[in-house]
């Protein structure tokens, strides 16, 4: 059962939202917050799967909340993998409308797991939910575009030493890596290459902590910037 922290500064939309998710059975909403600050709060504290803000980040402050909800939680260095799979921390489903895309995307690159326009059906919104509670990625195709032509009018990669080296992945983290990149799900993952589920799950958690990302966006992202991924021309 996946569960949800809910943010949005208005009390009737957060009810609204509560009804529709508590209908579900594999679905739980643990909290609401009204404002970015009590998010950051009640997600340390509750420690939900997701974490849909039906209330856009609009400004830094917001979406430093995002950072801060999204921040890998430090662990020992021979920590199992159960261990960080356990501690992995909230994933961010943002809700809203083309007024506010420029600020989604900051929330993106700033670790945020999805994107859904706030138009989305009730039967969209629960779909999102429970593909980024999986740890999957939910992003419209045009907000797809936009992160992609952000990266490819940088024209070069950027310095490697700004990044974590290719050679710092395991040829199966490699390949996981180019397949979060190309945009395929854990199951495809898992399909493609003939791994378990478990086991992309965790390849995808070691990539996480190697690059210091959060999402899968921020993979994306590093993939096209260290040049491991060159876009067409």
């Amino acid at each position: 059962m996946a569960s949800i922290l809910i943010v949005n500064d208005q009390s009737l939309q957060r009810l609204g939202l509560r009804m529709l998710l508590t209908a579900e059975p594999d679905l739980t909403v643990v909290g609401e917050a009204a404002t970015g600050a009590e998010a950051v709060r009640l997600s340390a504290a509750l420690r939900p799967d997701v974490v849909l803000m039906a209330t856009p980040p609009r400004d830094a402050a917001g979406i430093e909340a995002v950072r801060r909800i999204t921040r890998p939680v430090r662990l020992l260095p021979d920590a199992s993998d159960s261990a960080r799979a356990d501690r992995l921390p909230p994933r961010v489903l943002v809700l809203a409308s083309t007024s506010h895309e420029g600020h989604v995307y900051a929330a993106l690159r700033a670790g945020a797991g999805g994107f859904l326009r706030d138009s989305a059906g009730p039967d969209q919104l629960i779909a999102a939910i429970r593909i980024v509670a999986a740890g999957d990625a939910v992003i419209t195709p045009d907000l797809t575009r936009e992160l992609i032509d952000s990266v490819r009018q940088q024209r070069t990669p950027r310095p490697l030493e700004q990044h974590t080296r290719p050679d710092a992945f395991t040829g199966r983290e490699r390949d996981v890596l180019l397949a979060v990149a190309s945009g395929w799900s854990n199951a495809e993952i898992a399909a493609r290459l003939s791994i378990a589920p478990t086991t992309v799950k965790s390849h995808i958690t070691h990539i996480l902590a190697k690059i210091h990302a959060r999402s899968r966006v921020q993979v994306v992202t590093y993939a096209y910037e260290s040049g491991l991924v060159r876009p067409a021309a």
